[in-house]
């Protein structure tokens, strides 16, 4: 497997790089700090560790990169993957978007999506990149917005 990264916020030391197994307890801590502030939810323990331990070993399903400070991880995405018959490619779902709250309008999230969509970019089967977002985060989607995303009509 080989790793790559690509520095961002020059100066801070934060790179971007596909996750590792080694990731798993940190997302599990992102996922269910995610789950509490957006949708006010608790996560069973051993099944979220499952489910990224899952996803971690399986790429086929879709794939985490984590922003990092030194060696911490300051911030996460991921991408699932759906089979598009009418677009004959594959679209890239975003879920599990977090950043630690210190580290919050520095592009963190930015520079994960740039990551990411040039990953999606070096793909002749990815047609495009979707999300969910929750219908009371306006500040999600207005994060979303002004990054190029478009309401859909779903």
């Amino acid at each position: 497997m080989m790793v790559t990264e690509r520095s961002i916020l020059s100066g801070h030391g934060i790179t971007i790089r596909a996750a590792t197994f080694q990731d798993w307890p940190i997302i599990v801590q992102f996922n269910t700090l995610l789950a509490e502030e957006t949708e006010q939810k608790r996560l069973h323990p051993e099944t979220i560790a499952a489910g990224v331990q899952t996803l971690l070993l399986n790429p086929q399903h879709g794939r985490y990169f984590v922003a990092c400070l030194e060696s911490q991880v300051v911030g996460q995405i991921m991408h699932t993957r759906e089979w598009s018959d009418w677009r004959n490619g594959e679209i890239w779902w975003l879920q599990s978007v977090y950043v630690l709250s210190e580290f919050r309008r520095r592009g963190v999230f930015r520079e994960l999506l740039a990551y990411m969509e040039t990953s999606a970019r070096s793909s002749a089967i990815v047609v495009g990149i979707r999300l969910y977002v929750e219908l009371h985060n306006a500040r999600a989607q207005d994060a979303y917005l002004r990054l190029g995303f478009k309401q859909a009509d779903y």
